[in-house]
């Protein structure tokens, strides 16, 4: 689910959404084309207020370098303030292929995650089912997912990368591996852990954090709480299979999050 923000069932001021429209075409071929998105960015167009979306940041690439569109379809979603490697199908052919490969299980998808503190493990199965949580209890928040016996069930691997200490405290690095592809799942398996994603502010420290941004916006005293304007979460590897193959692509941390880890340390 993309638009997190909107989504509280709050009122909110419909003010314009700063965005980042910054994309890089990583590979692009006649039947598919990879794109890092940037965050925040949404995937699709949505009901709320007209806002630059990948799809149509995409398309304008492609007509501004003489390319067809073709059937343009999204095959990896990716929250808005999720960053990182997005497949598109550019034929019918292509969709078919790669949704069947969907069902199938056989998209590997890994992220990298910058957490609060040190996890004790060094790597960890979270085997957690998800719902809604309005679904099981009151919730201010209406996309706010939960860990509960009565969800869907929910897979998801975990490796420390690389442990890290600097002024604003201990935070870590973490790949994460899905096997499935709940809503938010990442991170609230991450929560539910007791490592949330820096900068989080559905799962973080407060879920204050997202009602406060939804009605003010981005603010020093968020930032004292969070560190950062969006959540820590990078898609960085891809691998589907094509025609007998298999195809993969990966990709860096950005440099707001690579800036982050490298801040000095104490």
């Amino acid at each position: 689910m993309e638009g997190d923000w909107n989504l509280s069932r709050m009122s909110s001021k419909k003010e314009t959404i700063a965005v980042c429209t910054d994309i890089r075409i990583v590979d692009l071929a006649a039947d598919w084309l990879v794109v890092e998105k940037p965050a925040p960015l949404i995937v699709h167009p949505t009901s709320e207020k007209p806002e630059p979306t990948l799809l149509g940041e995409v398309r304008s690439w492609l007509a501004r370098n003489g390319e067809e569109s073709g059937t343009l379809s999204i095959l990896n979603r990716l929250d808005r303030e999720t960053s990182g490697l997005v497949l598109m199908s550019r034929t019918r052919l292509a969709a078919r292929q790669f949704g069947k490969a969907m069902e199938r299980r056989e998209i590997h998808k890994e992220y990298l995650a910058l957490v609060f503190d040190w996890p004790e493990w060094d790597e960890r199965v979270v085997a957690e089912p998800i719902l809604r949580q309005g679904d099981v209890c009151e919730s201010r928040i209406w996309i706010k997912q939960t860990v509960h016996p009565e969800g869907r069930p929910s897979v998801t691997h975990f490796e420390v990368v690389r442990r890290l200490e600097n002024r604003l405290g201990r935070f870590s690095i973490v790949r994460a591996i899905p096997e499935t592809g709940r809503t938010h799942q990442i991170r609230v398996h991450l929560a539910h852990l007791g490592y949330p994603l820096v900068g989080d502010k559905i799962y973080g420290p407060d879920e204050e954090c997202y009602l406060e941004f939804i009605e003010t916006g981005w603010s020093p005293a968020l930032a004292k709480v969070l560190h950062l304007p969006r959540h820590a979460l990078h898609a960085s590897r891809l691998e589907v299979p094509w025609e007998g193959g298999s195809l993969r692509w990966d990709s860096l941390l950005p440099g707001e999050l690579a800036a982050f880890s490298e801040i000095e340390d104490c």
